[in-house]
């Protein structure tokens, strides 16, 4: 009988991290120069010339996730409270109390449970799309993990609603200025041009997305069995209590608490619209959200910093995985060789026919993307090159835009060295390997799409 392989995460990426390490031994150093231009350090196109290697040995392997740690520090930290303030959150008993009621009313009315997983998806997909959410999809998990489970779906469902709607509407983004926006900009293309194809775009990547989210969820309610998350939802729901025949008492207390997190979800979206909030804010509004809300919770002063130190301390593994990944890019860095990789595969793109050309670039885009997970760090990156690149192989500068695009985005949701991904996951406890069996068949799908969209950009001569 053969032995069951045990996938660690986290082991597993260390494993990554030693082999991008003996690839700095083999690899020669090169450099592009970069100019700092309209408030970005940009790569400066046929700059690169080799230097130097600088091989990273055993001192600079271990020390990498250290310093990998810190680079990541704020997500890390940003993860770290949204766990302890949901941790308060949930010891309330408003979420449940509310998700407890919202599973009655579904009980009396069941013809409307079926719109609920597209029309929500739809909402987290146009803020993927216009606004560039990806982070803010964190907050909602804990949320409709037990929304999911009142529905007799699993955790999988659950998570997918919010991550999976944002990630589709990142992938087709329409308006989304840490993409399309700086990436338009880089390539001297004007500003959110092409907005009609990558509309279509938009209602492919998110009716794909749906449908997959969907069908899966109508299999896991009719046969709870066959969920990935099976054994591991089942002790959970204990710990939930969630009654379908009960709308259960909604207390004055729970009614606090909830409109002050409604109120969260206002400030939160008005702070990232109308004031350019990032991690460091939102941690700062959620941290306030924890207080409140043990506060009107009527929780004593013990029972919220302990709730909040348990959800912090749930967050310790992810925040592991998290710098670890972030080491990749440290060694890589630090052993000048991420530099000769972008000018290594561009010198193989510049040699193809047109249309495989922007394939490769697509590609290119998804490899760059494993290591370097911020979109707008990456077009300032690859869009320098990758722009006068399709000039010379005779294809648009836009379908380079749009390469980036779903290189950028469609791949995201698998790869374990996103710290968003690993930040969903952790919230969600959801063991990475088994997401990335579940998930591997859209992403598949997504990838011949990509390639299909590509194609057809060519031949209508996309501008």
């Amino acid at each position: 009988m053969k032995k069951k392989i045990d996938f660690n995460t986290l082991f597993m990426i260390f494993v990554v991290v030693a082999l991008v390490a003996v690839a700095t031994w083999v690899v020669p150093g090169g450099e592009y120069l970069r100019e700092f231009k309209d408030g970005k350090t940009l790569v400066v196109p046929n700059s690169f010339n080799y230097v130097q290697s600088n091989p990273q040995g055993l001192g600079a392997l271990f020390m990498s996730p250290l310093t990998g740690f810190v680079q990541a520090s704020l997500i890390i930290g940003f993860l770290m409270i949204i766990g302890g303030a949901f941790s308060i959150l949930q010891r309330t008993g408003a979420i449940i109390v509310s998700v407890q009621r919202m599973a009655f009313s579904f009980s009396k009315k069941p013809r409307y449970e079926k719109y609920f997983i597209p029309i929500t998806m739809i909402i987290f997909s146009v803020a993927g799309s216009i606004f560039g959410s990806s982070e803010e999809a964190l907050p909602f998990i804990l949320i409709f993990i037990p929304l999911a489970y009142s529905m007799g779906y699993d955790s999988i469902v659950g998570t997918s609603i919010p991550f999976l709607g944002m990630a589709a509407g990142f992938a087709g983004s329409t308006l989304n200025p840490f993409t399309i926006g700086i990436a338009q900009s880089i390539a001297e293309l004007p500003l959110y041009s092409g907005l009609e194809f990558r509309l279509v775009i938009w209602i492919i990547s998110t009716s794909v997305m749906i449908t997959f989210v969907m069908m899966y969820a109508a299999k896991v309610k009719s046969n709870p069995n066959i969920s990935p998350m099976y054994e591991i939802d089942m002790e959970r729901k204990q710990t939930m209590h969630i009654d379908k025949t009960n709308a259960g008492e909604f207390t004055l207390q729970h009614k606090l608490v909830l409109i002050s997190f409604g109120l969260a979800m206002i400030i939160l979206i008005i702070g990232i619209l109308s004031y350019k909030w990032y991690i460091t804010e939102l941690g700062a509004l959620f941290l306030a959200l924890g207080i409140i809300t043990g506060l009107l919770g009527k929780l004593k002063l013990n029972e919220i910093t302990d709730a909040f130190k348990d959800g912090a301390r749930d967050m310790v593994g992810v925040a592991l995985i998290i710098g670890c990944a972030r080491a990749i890019l440290v060694i890589a860095s630090d052993g000048k060789i991420m530099d000769t990789m972008l000018f290594s595969l561009a010198g193989i793109i510049q040699n193809l026919h047109p249309i495989l050309a922007s394939q490769a670039m697509f590609i290119t885009q998804g490899i760059i993307n494993f290591f370097v997970h911020s979109a707008s760090g990456q077009a300032m990156l690859t869009m320098p090159v990758m722009s006068p690149l399709a000039d010379v192989v005779g294809v648009s500068r836009q379908i380079a835009v749009l390469a980036f695009q779903f290189g950028e985005g469609w791949i995201n949701p698998i790869l374990p060295t996103s710290g968003v991904t690993m930040g969903v996951l952790g919230l969600a406890r959801i063991p990475w390997p088994k997401w990335f069996k579940w998930m591997l068949p859209v992403q598949i799908l997504f990838f011949i799409i990509a390639l299909f969209l590509l194609v057809l950009a060519f031949l209508i001569n996309y501008q």
